[in-house]
């Protein structure tokens, strides 16, 4: 029997049998792992675990795995029709090669592929879903974004219904974990050495810190919930680096905290996306998430407000969503079509701004920035100076109301040239409650 299912690209059908789907593990690592935990101390309904796939596989083997499960480093052995072969492959390797080669590979086979790759769908993943629909094979990746947080199967299923107009959230846990260390006074540099000896952060961090895995998945989020279709790259990323400890003080004040923030909305018919950190309101949910926590809200046009958050990062976690599109797939379950057009991104927003300076204090440092400010038709909101620093080294802060990023960008260019600046302003945008 075959059950029709709609993709955005096309509809296609997939063959059920009565015996138990049999799954092979691509990428014996944390996630790895842990699915094959799942897998054989929980034994769900109509799933069996049969191969383990890993480059020098002898160093992974474990013996609470059942002997049955066949250990294998010949990946095109098990993308290939043999009567033993596996039905469904569990890409959990990561990056872009060669993991998108094995998922191409095994959906031109006619095997469904389930990935917690983020990337690779991020780049790729229309791609993929055309070569699922004309082979007959499926594809999932409800682990992409926020690991075991349920966010992709809630726009699938739950929010279909609703013109979803924003989505914004954290995505990145080793960020959120960074940051939310900072806001009770720990210096960054500290904290991400903290977290790369916790394995939360790889040694070279900048995946994380400079918003390129929250980037990919911001663009999975903006093609499931805002039905757009947008490269990543076109996504403007900005560093947490530069945010220090003086910026959660000063934030304090503004009943504030600061949060790495992937941000993506419809505005007068234009897409802007950003992920930056942000001065988030301490009202917000958002505000509330802390070490390596994830959340997600989107904001419908008829629905409203509904939040995502749990812990999304890690092995277990991630693996939960694995084995729970495993067993959809087991049981037939079907995806909705979320059709999704091509589309340009911008980063023109209107939103307030906090903008530290740094400065050897001298007169008129204030009347030039207000200029600047004023030429671009930017209001000043508040200015902000906590004593006890030096003077040839003295940080102040300015909130601006509303107003246009292109217009700040070229107000904070002129003010770059001032002499008294020492280095260049942290722009952070406020949150709107």
């Amino acid at each position: 029997m075959s059950q029709s299912l709609a993709f955005p690209d096309a509809a296609y059908s997939v063959k059920t049998t009565s015996r138990p789907l049999r799954v092979a593990i691509f990428g014996f690592g944390t996630v790895g792992r842990s699915v094959a935990r799942i897998l054989v101390e929980s034994a769900p309904a109509g799933l069996e675990l049969t191969h383990i796939f890993n480059r020098n596989v002898h160093r992974k083997r474990v013996d609470w795995v059942p002997s049955s499960v066949a250990w294998s480093s010949d990946a095109d052995a098990l993308l290939g029709s043999a009567e033993d072969a596996p039905d469904v492959i569990l890409e959990l390797a990561g990056g872009l090669e060669p993991a998108g080669d094995w998922v191409r590979k095994a959906l031109a086979a006619g095997k469904s592929v389930i990935t917690a790759n983020k990337k690779l769908i991020a780049y790729h993943g229309l791609e993929l879903e055309a070569i699922a629909a004309a082979h007959g094979s499926r594809l999932l990746y409800g682990a992409a974004v926020a690991g075991g947080i349920p966010v992709i199967p809630g726009l699938e299923n739950g929010l279909s219904g609703d013109r979803v107009e924003r989505v914004e959230g954290i995505l990145n846990g080793t960020c959120n974990f960074i940051l939310s260390k900072m806001e009770a006074g720990a210096e960054y540099g500290a904290v991400l050495a903290e977290a790369q000896g916790m394995g939360y952060a790889e040694a070279d961090p900048t995946e994380d810190v400079g918003g390129f895995d929250a980037r990919a998945k911001l663009a999975i989020l903006i093609r499931l919930a805002l039905r757009a279709q947008v490269h990543p790259d076109e996504i403007e990323t900005c560093s947490i680096t530069e945010v220090s400890a003086i910026d959660f003080s000063y934030a304090k004040d503004l009943n504030c905290t600061i949060r790495q923030i992937a941000r993506a909305e419809r505005i007068d018919g234009h897409l802007a996306a950003t992920v930056r950190p942000m001065l988030v309101p301490l009202v917000s949910p958002l505000a509330w998430s802390r070490g390596t926590e994830n959340m997600v809200i989107t904001t419908g046009h008829y629905g409203g407000d509904v939040v995502f958050s749990g812990h999304g990062a890690g092995g277990h976690p991630t693996a939960v969503a694995v084995v729970s599109d495993l067993l959809g797939l087991a049981h037939g379950s079907c995806r909705i079509a979320i059709p999704s057009t091509p589309s340009k991104v911008g980063t023109e927003l209107e939103v307030p701004h906090y903008i530290r300076f740094m400065v050897n204090d001298r007169p008129g440092i204030v009347a030039g920035i207000a200029s600047a400010l004023a030429h671009e038709k930017i209001n000043l909101n508040a200015i902000l100076q906590k004593p006890g620093y030096p003077l040839d080294r003295l940080p102040f802060v300015v909130t601006v109301e509303p107003c246009r990023t292109s217009a700040l960008k070229r107000a904070l260019q002129e003010i770059g040239r001032m002499p008294a600046l020492l280095e260049k302003p942290l722009d952070l945008q406020i949150l709107e409650k």
